[in-house]
Order: structure tokens, then sequence, then C-alpha cells
């Protein structure tokens, strides 16, 4: 049995652009610099408060930077509106997840930084939640690279750590399987390179969707 623990932004989703946009409206209404596409790409996987406070430099989170994370809260929905913005499977991700559903050897989760309701928008937009049996998100643990998220959903699916392979797309991905003990497989389609998932302990490299399934065979 093997537990298949997927990032949601930038793995399943490319979901770059609304996640910018709301970031730029933040910075914007607290008179901030507008942070750049590159900035805000380099901080998805994190949690939203560190998140805003590594964008302005910050080594730790302030007040300022948690009243900045409940006003990105309030925009999320309006940015989603205003652009029409369902965040859209990367190509290969429908086909590649069909292929795991119904397994008996093997459990689908989620492991991100979106918040509980972020990650339930994704899932009905696109039909997965029939699919994903175990979730943990940036409501329930510490952020990325901290090993709860998948230590908690190896917990409650009766898992061992080294059964689990986590599948994402940034560094803190690849940083939080080692640190569980699980294995890592970065993905190329996302916001982080190649030669950075690799520096920080990616298995394996997926290309494409599909290269995904070889590792549960």
């Amino acid at each position: 049995m093997k537990l298949a623990l997927f990032d949601c932004d930038g793995t399943l989703v490319d979901s770059a652009g609304l996640i910018h946009e709301t970031m730029r409206r933040t910075f914007a209404k607290f008179g901030k610099p507008e942070p750049r596409f590159e900035d805000t790409k380099a901080i998805i996987g994190l949690s939203l408060d560190i998140a805003i406070a590594r964008m302005q430099g910050k080594p730790h989170v302030e007040q300022e930077d948690i009243d900045m994370t409940a006003h990105y809260k309030s925009l999320f929905s309006v940015v989603r509106q205003d652009l029409d913005y369902r965040e859209p499977l990367f190509p290969g991700i429908r086909e590649m997840i069909d292929a795991l559903t119904g397994r008996g050897d093997l459990l689908i989760g989620a492991v991100t930084g979106k918040s509980r309701r972020g990650l339930k928008l994704v899932m009905e937009t696109h039909g997965f939640e029939r699919h994903f049996v175990v979730a943990r998100t940036a409501d329930d643990c510490p952020s990325k690279p901290h090993p709860a998220m998948v230590s908690e959903c190896c917990d409650e699916t009766g898992m061992n750590a080294a059964d689990a392979i986590v599948i994402g797309d940034a560094i803190y991905d690849m940083q939080m399987a080692k640190a569980a003990g699980a294995k890592a497989i970065g993905v190329a389609w996302g916001y982080a390179s190649v030669d950075e998932l690799i520096a920080n302990g990616a298995d394996a490299i997926a290309y494409h969707p599909d290269e995904i399934l070889r590792h549960f065979y």
C-alpha cells in the first residue's frame, strides 16, 4: 500500500496568476511596493503569513503580516470572480489522477499551503473530492517544510512515512518530505527549477504527469 500526497498550487493547478493578483492588491492596500511575479512564485507553498513576511524580507511574522494575511483571504474570492479564474489543471493532471484512482493498493491525499476553503474550491471545481481521502492545509498544520502535514496524513490513513510519496513543485515540498521520512518527487512544470528541487531533496523529477505513475507500480 502506498500513499500519494500531492501539493496543490503549482503541482495540480496553475494558480500563480490568481495568487499574484491577490498579493498585488493586498500589498497596494497596505502601501507596500508592488511585488514582482517572480517574488510571488518563490513563496507559493508556504503558509500565507510566513509568505507575506518573507516577501518583505522579514525573518519573522509581525502583526502587520497577520493583518495583510486577513486582507488577502478576504480578497481571494473577489479576485477569483473578477478574473473569472478557476485555477486550471496543468495538462495531464486529470488523466494521471484518474489512472491512480480506484487502485486497491493506493490512497491519494493533499498537502498544501492553501487554506482548507481554498483547497475545497479546487477539489469541487475539478471534481476531485471523491479521489482525495485525506488532506492537510495551512489551517491544520505548521507551514511547510515542517513535516506535520505528511506525518498527520500518514497517521490518519495508518500508513508509514516510508510508504508515502510527496509530489510537489516547491523546494518546501521536497524539504517537508525528507523531514517526514517520505519519498519526494519534484515536478518540472511548477514554480521552482529542477535544479532547486534536486538540491532540496527530490528523489526523482517528473517532466509530465504520466511520469508520476511509474512510481506507484
